[in-house]
């Protein structure tokens, strides 16, 4: 009896999963979908789940017609670029606070997690201004480097290499290793989990990043692909399909990186609370 009750308990977990995962799947799905119907079906009083024709003219006008390149393209340059920069900065930052002790460290650590509760639209005047001083509008390093460091990611950081033993650096100093040595050979190996949750947060922040490159970049063809698709839905008469195509191609690398780095998610994200 318990082990029939056992089973239908798992049973329902199980459905209740694959339901969850049909609903969150469909609005990926219902892009795909009407991003490869033709116009004059997306626009019939009743729309099926399933396309009745498949055609591709909705990608094949955003690459004759738009400069469709050159927003992956900057998009690309500045997701992975930030990437690196923002992920290796956060580590740094998140391993002085853990594994070091000088004047002010807590004062510093709560004055960056104050950080988190300042919107963006309060910086958002200071920011162009020194960025427009600097000579970097309408460029990609105007969008990255504001951003190189997150107080977010610190914290996580920080977190993490708290649960490191002290131990273990102190042996690799008696043994005459370097502080740059033992962050590179130590201590990033065992943050992986936490490295690919930065991987895949900033990834997500950068490559979504719609208010700054919006105020940054001006010229088109310096746009990323948020900023053309709100350029394609801010016409007139918007055509949904292009829309939509450029939703889908958009929203592609950014499955392939959780794909690539989600076996470490959970962990990481679950270490970031150890001791």
């Amino acid at each position: 009896m318990k082990a029939r009750s056992t089973a239908q308990a798992t049973t329902a977990i199980w459905l209740g999963l694959v339901i969850g995962a049909l609903l969150m799947l469909f609005p990926i799905y219902w892009i795909a979908a009407t991003a490869v119907r033709p116009r004059t079906e997306i626009f019939d009083a009743v729309i099926s789940l399933v396309p009745a024709h498949v055609t591709w003219e909705n990608f094949i006008y955003l690459w004759r017609r738009q400069p469709l390149l050159a927003w992956m393209t900057n998009s690309l340059f500045i997701a992975i670029v930030g990437v690196f920069i923002t992920v290796f900065a956060n580590l740094l930052c998140g391993y002085t606070f853990a594994k070091f002790k000088f004047p002010g460290r807590n004062i510093l650590f709560f004055a960056i997690l104050g950080a988190l509760m300042i919107p963006i639209q309060v910086i958002l005047v200071p920011e162009f201004l020194i960025t427009a001083w600097l000579g970097l509008l309408n460029t990609p390093w105007g969008v990255i480097l504001p951003r190189a460091a997150e107080a977010f990611g610190i914290f996580m950081v920080r977190q993490f290499m708290v649960s490191i033993p002290d131990e273990l650096l102190e042996a690799a100093r008696l043994d005459g290793a370097g502080e740059f040595h033992i962050f590179t050979r130590i201590v990033l190996p065992l943050s992986r989990p936490i490295i690919a949750v930065l991987v895949i947060f900033t990834f997500m922040w950068r490559w979504n990043d719609f208010a700054w490159p919006l105020v940054v970049l001006t010229d088109h063809e310096q746009y990323t692909l948020p900023l053309g698709l709100n350029l394609l839905r801010g016409e007139v008469n918007p055509e949904w399909g292009q829309v939509m195509a450029l939703a889908l191609i958009g929203l592609a690398p950014m499955l392939i990186i959780f794909l690539l780095f989600q076996r470490y998610l959970v962990q990481g994200i679950a270490s970031t609370g150890l001791k």
